[in-house]
C-alpha cells in the first residue's frame, strides 16, 4: 500500500491550537492546488488494564492504544508500545473487550477533517478532539505518496514534499509548524513494505508526543 507520514502540529512556546490555524492549514492545501476530495476520520483510544489481581497485571499490558483507522474501519489496531508490539484485529474486538472489562477506556479521540489529491500525493487535514466534544486538543496530517510502498525508497521524495508543504505554510506566519516524529518500525517487527500497522503505530507514536506536550504547557503555567 502506499507510503503514509503522519504529521502532527507542535505550537510555539506559550501558544495553543485553534480552530483559526486549522483553517490556515486547510486553506493552504487548496491554495498549492490541492483538490478537496471528501472527508475523513479515524479514531484512538487509550486503554488501562482493569485487573483485580496483581498476578494478572504482570502478565496483561498495563496499557495500550487501540485505532481504527479511515482506509478500513472494520479492523481495529492495538499497539502495546511497551512491549512493541501491534496487532491487527477485528473491529468486533471492540465490543469483546467491554463484555469482558478487562480494559476501560481512559481516552478516546477522533481525528478528522478534509482530504486533498496532489498529484500522486494525498493530503489529510484533521483535528483532534475528544469524542463526543469539539474541544480541539491538536492538528494532524496524512501525508501520502501513492506510487511507492517502500518506506526506505520513499524518504526522498517524501521529505522533499514536505519541505514544499513547509515552505508554502511559512507564508501564513502561523504560530508553529508540523513536525514528523519517525517511529522504529523494526522494534515492531514491521518489513520495509507499508502497511496499516505502519500507519497505527505513527498514530500511537504522535498522540503520546501531543499528549506529552500539551501536558508540559499545562505544567508551564501552574
Amino acid at each position: 500500500m502506499p507510503i503514509k507520514w503522519i504529521l502532527h502540529w507542535q505550537p510555539n512556546p506559550g501558544t495553543t491550537v485553534n480552530s483559526q490555524i486549522l483553517s490556515e492549514v486547510s486553506q493552504c492545501a487548496e491554495s498549492i492546488n490541492g483538490v478537496k476530495e471528501g472527508r475523513w476520520k479515524s479514531t484512538l483510544s487509550f486503554y488501562k488494564a482493569m485487573a483485580r489481581e496483581q498476578t494478572l497485571a504482570n502478565d496483561f499490558p498495563r496499557d495500550f492504544v487501540g485505532i481504527s483507522l479511515a482506509e478500513q474501519p472494520n479492523k481495529y489496531f492495538l499497539v502495546i508500545r511497551g512491549q512493541r508490539l501491534v496487532v491487527e484485529a477485528e473491529s468486533s474486538i471492540q465490543m469483546i473487550m467491554e463484555k469482558l472489562q478487562s480494559y476501560k477506556t481512559r481516552v478516546a479521540l477522533n481525528f478528522e477533517g478534509n482530504q486533498y489529491q496532489l498529484g500522486d500525493f494525498q493530503l489529510r487535514v484533521g483535528k483532534v478532539v475528544p469524542m463526543h466534544s469539539e474541544s480541539l486538543r491538536g492538528i494532524v496530517m496524512e501525508m501520502e505518496y501513492l506510487p511507492i510502498s517502500s518506506w526506505e525508497k520513499s524518504h526522498q521524495i517524501m521529505g522533499e514534499f514536505f519541505d514544499l508543504w513547509q515552505e508554502a505554510l511559512s507564508k501564513r506566519s502561523l504560530p508553529g509548524h508540523f513536525v514528523h516524529i519517525e517511529p522504529n518500525f523494526a522494534e515492531y517487527g514491521l518489513a520495509d513494505q507499508y502497511s496499516l500497522q505502519h500507519t497505527a503505530v505513527q498514530y500511537a507514536s504522535i498522540t503520546a508526543q501531543m499528549i506529552a506536550t500539551s501536558q508540559s504547557v499545562q505544567a508551564t503555567r501552574n
